[in-house]
């Protein structure tokens, strides 16, 4: 039996103990919107984020990345992301209140902790999405 060299293998073995923790680590779940989703989420008292995109917006790609990390740290798992499309989901526009595309909302359960409006700095996002939890 040929000889292994033990450092390729321990990283081998690093790396797939790595992998298969990260693979069981739960993510926030993403939803499109829908009165449904949102009524009960609210009832659950879960933390809940509503993201106002619209294809053509910048701002909107812009802050797409630093919600997707936010969403991935373990304390959010149980939230859920409800995305509303700007210009096709009047409804949901009117009830929440918003009068623009890339609008972050943060509630926990029906009680909303804050929102923003066109802002792209990670910093501000992942503050006002871990409000919500």
């Amino acid at each position: 039996m040929p000889h292994l060299p033990r450092r390729p293998l321990l990283a081998a073995l690093a790396f797939s103990w790595v992998a298969a923790a990260a693979s069981t680590a739960r993510a926030a779940e993403r939803a499109p919107w829908s009165d449904a989703a949102f009524a009960a989420a609210q009832a659950a008292g879960r933390p809940l984020i509503i993201e106002v995109t619209a294809p053509w917006c910048p701002t909107c790609r812009a802050q797409a990345p630093h919600v997707a990390a936010t969403l991935a740290e373990p304390a959010l798992a149980s939230a859920l992301l409800l995305t509303v499309d700007f210009d096709t989901q009047n409804d949901a526009l009117r009830r929440l209140g918003v009068r623009q595309q890339s609008t972050i909302i943060a509630f926990n359960g029906a009680q909303e902790r804050g929102r923003i409006i066109g802002v792209t700095d990670a910093t501000q996002i992942r503050d006002l999405i871990r409000r919500a939890v």
